[in-house]
């Protein structure tokens, strides 16, 4: 368990409220070329729940990706409370930095009630994570004495595929993939905090799903890969700090864009979020040396 990487990330989720429905939150690694998606979802979803009672809680977002995030500067989440309805309430977010919008979400929250239920089937002959390697394993397993010092950072989330070995120079692969993943300590008993740690995890390896029919990987540098957009819809209570397994696949990639989709289910086969993105697959040539 990693739980000071934990720790850090709801400290990072801990948003500071500067002015009425204005928040500032930064990022744990000044050293990253951008900041992480997930972690300005996570954020926003933060400010936005800030702004709504807690009778009501979300259930779905829409955010879009405008321009990579600085790392080194806080950003600024200015929230407009669109609508406050009996049911349901409505907030849009827009993350600054620099004076300039670098993402916006919408957010809709919802008040609980009893309805209709029905939902698809969890994937069967699922491995248990236990028996899987953690993320930074298979990788050092398969890269062996390469430079591999970006494996030793602390990672908040467990993340532990089931379906494929990720290698370099391998064939095309089934459009879907299979993850089980969770905060790598324990998290404080509030929900809006267990719903912002999955909205910043469902980022990852969803995209990389787009490159499995082509036989890439994100580890290889001629690949360009960002978050273009990004959809959630929240379906049953959860905690981020026990197993859920994140089923993914791509039903298109055109255009330098590929579309992936994602089913979060909890240990006892419950579907609890479903997710979809657009991103950026672009292959890519690096400037020549000088």
């Amino acid at each position: 368990m990693q739980q000071a990487a934990v720790d850090q990330l709801v400290e990072v989720l801990d948003l500071e409220s500067i002015e009425v429905n204005i928040f500032r939150g930064s990022s744990p690694d000044h050293d990253a070329q951008r900041v992480f998606g997930g972690q300005v979802a996570g954020q926003a979803l933060v400010a936005a729940a800030r702004t709504v009672d807690g009778e009501r809680h979300v259930h779905s977002l829409h955010a879009y990706f405008l321009r990579p995030g600085d790392p080194t500067v806080p950003i600024l989440y200015e929230v407009d409370r669109i609508r406050d309805g009996r049911s349901f309430a409505t907030r849009r977010v827009v993350a600054i930095q620099h004076g300039r919008a670098i993402f916006n979400l919408s957010a809709s929250f919802h008040v609980p009630e009893e309805g209709f239920d029905h939902q698809d089937e969890a994937p069967a002959d699922t491995p248990d994570p236990e028996t899987l390697p953690d993320f930074a394993t298979r990788w050092r397993t398969l890269l062996g004495d390469r430079e591999v010092d970006w494996l030793d950072r602390p990672r908040p989330i467990d993340i532990r595929h089931v379906d494929w070995t990720p290698q370099l120079d391998r064939g095309p692969l089934p459009p879907h993939s299979r993850v089980w993943l969770r905060a790598d300590g324990a998290l404080p008993d509030d929900p809006v905090l267990h719903t912002c740690v999955v909205t910043y995890a469902s980022d990852m390896t969803l995209l990389d799903t787009t490159l499995l029919p082509h036989g890439r990987s994100f580890v290889e540098q001629d690949v360009m890969m960002a978050s273009l957009d990004h959809a959630m819809w929240f379906h049953r209570p959860f905690r981020a700090d026990e197993w859920l397994l994140y089923a993914q696949d791509t039903p298109s990639a055109s255009g330098g864009r590929g579309l992936a989709r994602g089913l979060f289910f909890d240990r006892a086969g419950a579907l609890v979020a479903s997710v979809v993105q657009e991103g950026l697959i672009r292959p890519w040539q690096p400037p020549p040396e000088r």
